[in-house]
């Protein structure tokens, strides 16, 4: 059976198996100590699907902290991901929807996320979820960059 829900430390061989499918400039470095930090937060939640078991995707949710309307976090998502044999099994959509629901849950003010500009399948999935491409415009500055 297949469940949500918030990762372990004892999930970080898993994590790393699935953060290597990401298209990343550093090879993932997962510490269970760090996961168990994060699972005790009360404003970052790192998911997990679990399949009998067997973890098979994942998907980092920040609630951000803002003083724009009253008392209304606004949430980020990150690293979003299905493992690749699992694709088109509806896990991405069941992902996003329990991300949703947490959202509303904290009384979320929006959601934002990003995806490679050039993955075409992520950019039609999010689009189809609701998601609005055009909505804002996301600059990023890699942490190499950092200072120049």
């Amino acid at each position: 059976m297949r469940t949500i829900r918030r990762a372990q430390a004892s999930d970080a061989e898993a994590l790393r198996n699935l953060y290597s499918e990401l298209n990343t400039f550093s090879k993932p470095s997962i510490l269970p100590e760090r996961i168990a930090t994060v699972a005790a937060s009360d404003h970052t939640y790192l998911l997990v699907c679990d399949d009998d078991g067997e973890v098979i995707a994942t998907a980092l949710v920040c609630l951000c902290q803002d003083v724009m309307f009253e008392n209304q976090p606004f949430a980020i998502i990150e690293n979003v991901v299905v493992g690749a044999e699992y694709h088109r099994e509806g896990i991405g959509k069941s992902m996003m929807d329990y991300i949703e629901d947490l959202c509303l849950q904290q009384n979320c003010s929006k959601i934002m996320l990003q995806t490679s500009s050039e993955n075409r399948d992520a950019r039609d999935f999010y689009s189809a979820m609701g998601y609005d491409p055009d909505a804002k415009i996301g600059f990023i500055k890699y942490r190499r960059y950092f200072g120049q």
